[in-house]
């Protein structure tokens, strides 16, 4: 059986199949006898069940921050620097020198987080209605941000701030309350990184390779004298097929379409780093950027840990109380961990909880976007908020941390206004579940449909007053507006007397944001709802209270 079928069937049988990336053969990994209730087999996880803390919560925020963040150039920046001709590439030339002398080891050495603090930005969150954070342990650019026991040099207590960033995030997120997160990308370095193996095909360096093939002889005489680049770029090994197509990273996500696959060495060590980080930080949920989980279906690296973590939870709660999130899974796979869409959402009522994962800005910090003034408004991420509630989903959203560990004003400001709108809306988000139909109106037919990891967001049409999202909680039916009625009245067709969705004589409805009791009629073909003169301080989207 080939990979690509392997991941789409879950075949537990293969956790545990490792494929050489010289031969091209397979061998199964020596793994021990795994102990506990959850074995690493996609079998036993689906035994799995989403606790209710996760469900209840809806809406978390998400320090996506580590050194990509300090040239202030945006997503994927250690990748992007290598690629000749691409504007990162420029920009990094123009920054810091030429790749072959400045590469993003150097990045990282002059990364200081100066600015940060983590007890600041957790209380601003959650005053914004963040029902539980994450911050990022690691990237694809593989620098643990934290004390990492099996990635003793090229970790942010020994590199760059000289700080243990996920102990401080940590230390604020539970000083607030809330459940800790964190993102885990750090499987996809062996050939995210392996841009910087090439060298200029033009210009005046033409010929002269980047810094991505460095090792620890290399290093006499520099700043990083005794240290092994290796350790950090893992270069040592042959390209994937078509590296030098900018694309061709994302066909491979999988580890297929030619992608050169990992040693067993590197896959354990990711293995141990991230148990590490399990056992030092014991995080309420772990996000992996992963087609499933990490190095599937090549290693049940990702299944080991996913076990681990749930057995963990398990004999400290009694019930599994963690999270594990993956990206593209099967149905068999939805059963065991949760399904994250990136940058999308899905257009049905899902029957599992879900994620999506999505921010204001670009990924890593963009100083462009500030200066363009590109950030997604409030009102575009509540909008999000409420539709993927209705589907039985969560929102976590990312807010970009420059490279210095503060946000700009700008960012702030949004932030605020969010927490505007739940601070008078949120019972009508927290706790809720999905009702008969997830909503009505002209915008759920122009909807994207999702690709690959999701990033369907943005593809509708704007909502309207006729655009209504629907959630109940308690025997109360919420109905949001998704815009204020110019017209002086809102029409739900879905509650008309003639709808199959029709409940119960309506006795009561209320606007949440002010508690406000609404006139109302009921006819044939609607529910009519009579909206106040005056608007509320935050009006672009409007729950009402029926019951």
């Amino acid at each position: 059986m080939d990979r690509r079928n392997a991941l789409k069937l879950g075949v537990s049988a293969l956790a545990g199949l490792y494929l050489s990336p010289l031969l091209g053969q397979s061998h199964i990994l020596n793994t021990p006898a795994f102990k506990g209730t959850f074995e690493p087999t996609w079998d036993s996880l689906e035994k799995y069940q989403v606790p209710d803390w996760f469900r209840d919560a809806k809406f978390g925020m998400w320090a996506h921050w580590g050194p990509q963040c300090e040239p202030e150039a945006g997503d994927w920046y250690g990748r992007g620097m290598y690629q000749e001709g691409s504007w990162q590439y420029k920009y990094h030339v123009e920054k810091y020198g030429h790749p072959s002398k400045f590469g993003f080891k150097d990045v990282i050495n002059v990364w200081k987080a100066d600015n940060w603090n983590p007890e600041e930005l957790v209380s601003l969150y959650k005053d914004a209605g963040a029902k539980y954070f994450m911050a990022m342990a690691n990237h694809h650019d593989n620098l643990d941000l934290y004390d990492s026991k099996y990635q003793p040099n090229w970790n942010s207590t020994k590199m760059g701030p000289k700080k243990d960033i996920i102990a401080g995030w940590e230390k604020a997120a539970r000083k607030a309350g809330l459940p800790f997160a964190v993102s885990v990308h750090a499987a996809h370095a062996w050939t995210w990184y392996e841009t910087s193996q090439g060298a200029d095909k033009n210009g005046p360096l033409a010929g002269v390779p980047y810094d991505g093939k460095l090792t620890k002889a290399d290093g006499v005489g520099t700043w990083w004298e005794g240290l092994d680049p290796q350790d950090l770029y893992v270069q040592n090994h042959p390209l994937s097929k078509e590296t030098s197509n900018k694309s061709s990273i994302h066909s491979q996500w999988d580890w297929a379409d030619g992608a050169s696959i990992p040693s067993k060495e590197n896959i354990e060590g990711f293995y141990n780093r991230t148990i590490d980080l399990i056992d030092k930080y014991n995080p309420d949920l772990i996000y992996f950027d992963d087609t499933a989980v990490p190095f599937w279906p090549v290693s049940d690296a990702g299944l080991r840990i996913t076990a681990h973590l749930y057995n963990k939870s398990l004999k400290k709660n009694k019930t599994v109380q963690a999270v594990v999130t993956g990206k593209i899974l099967n149905e068999q796979q939805r059963k065991s961990i949760v399904w994250d869409i990136e940058k999308g959402q899905s257009n049905k009522i899902e029957p599992l909880p879900w994620q999506t994962d999505t921010c204001i800005g670009n990924w890593h910090y963009d100083r462009g976007v500030y200066n363009n003034k590109r950030y997604k408004s409030a009102k575009t991420v509540i909008h999000t908020l409420i539709d993927v509630v209705s589907k039985n989903g969560n929102l976590m959203l990312n807010i970009p941390v420059r490279g210095d560990g503060s946000i700009d004003e700008l960012e702030r400001e949004i932030v605020k206004e969010i927490g505007a709108w739940m601070k008078l809306n949120s019972k009508s988000i927290y706790g809720t579940r999905p009702w008969k139909i997830f909503g009505e109106g002209p915008q759920q037919g122009s909807a994207g449909a999702l690709t690959a990891q999701g990033f369907n967001e943005g593809k509708g049409k704007p909502y309207t007053s006729e655009d209504i999202r629907f959630v109940q909680k308690d025997k109360v039916l919420y109905a949001t507006v998704m815009a204020w009625p110019e017209s002086g009245a809102a029409i739900i067709k879905s509650l008309g007397k003639e709808s199959p969705h029709h409940v119960d004589k309506i006795k009561q409805i209320k606007l949440v944001s002010t508690g406000e009791k609404l006139k109302f009629k009921q006819h044939e073909e609607g529910l009519e709802v009579y909206f106040p003169n005056q608007k509320p301080e935050v009006s672009f989207a409007n729950a009402l209270e029926i019951i």
